[in-house]
């Protein structure tokens, strides 16, 4: 089985749609997908991903099926008191989070910030949500590995959010998200590939053939947006 992990087009958060960027990046998405073998598609509730998601939709004649939890992840986190607004909980400074070697660990969400925020009752939620969704697909969740029900080649699509993307990810690597929320970069539309391998009958686990990726910006001659990245040095003018 293959999941393809869709990163919502160029985002206007303040309307929760898409830019006229993040609107030609979701033409160029279905362009391309058109030709890919999706057999069952899974959306976010909100608008941005929704918008992402309608021209594949309907350039390949499918129906998608909304899931609640496939939104972005939604605590809002205090990370200090000299931050005293709360934002999101994968955006820390490298010198705040690398700190805390509890988020290296299986227990992440222990820390301090984090359980004031209700994190890990939110991620306990995305992940029994997402291995009920596995389950009904054949692989059913064992441990960090998963029991295979009904072996099979179908690709699986999920157009959601940056932050819940990686916290899938981290789900079926058995790794802390805080890792992949900040040493990973997947661009507005990009398009991450995970397969199951059943090296042993009954039992696989899931890999990851590619993250990220853009081929259709490629094919449309359109750079990615810079909405999923930083600055590269502290001078530019590019987000800090």
């Amino acid at each position: 089985m293959k999941l393809l992990i869709i990163r919502h087009g160029d985002p206007d958060y303040v309307h929760d749609s898409l830019t006229s960027s993040g609107r030609t990046e979701a033409a160029l998405l279905a362009g391309y997908l058109k030709d890919v073998p999706i057999d069952y598609a899974y959306v976010s509730p909100l608008g941005r991903a929704q918008e992402t998601a309608r021209p594949t939709l309907v350039a390949k004649d499918l129906t998608a099926t909304t899931l609640d939890w496939l939104r972005e992840f939604a605590p809002r986190v205090r990370q200090s008191a000299a931050k005293l607004a709360p934002t999101c909980a994968w955006d820390w400074l490298p010198s705040e989070w690398t700190e805390r070697d509890l988020f290296y660990t299986d227990h992440w969400y222990d820390d301090p910030a984090m359980v004031a925020a209700g994190v890990k009752r939110e991620y306990e939620w995305v992940c029994a949500g997402f291995d009920e969704l596995l389950a009904q697909h054949g692989y059913e969740r064992t441990g960090r590995y998963y029991h295979v029900t009904r072996a099979n080649h179908d690709t699986i699509a999920l157009f959601c959010h940056y932050g819940l993307g990686c916290l899938l990810l981290s789900h079926l690597l058995s790794v802390s998200p805080m890792v992949l929320w900040h040493g990973l970069c997947a661009a507005p539309s990009s398009i991450t590939t995970v397969c199951t391998e059943e090296r042993r009958r009954g039992a696989a686990s899931f890999r990851v053939l590619e993250y990220g990726a853009t081929p259709h910006l490629a094919l449309g001659h359109v750079v990615p947006s810079f909405a999923a990245r930083f600055c590269e040095c502290f001078g530019d003018l590019d987000r800090h």
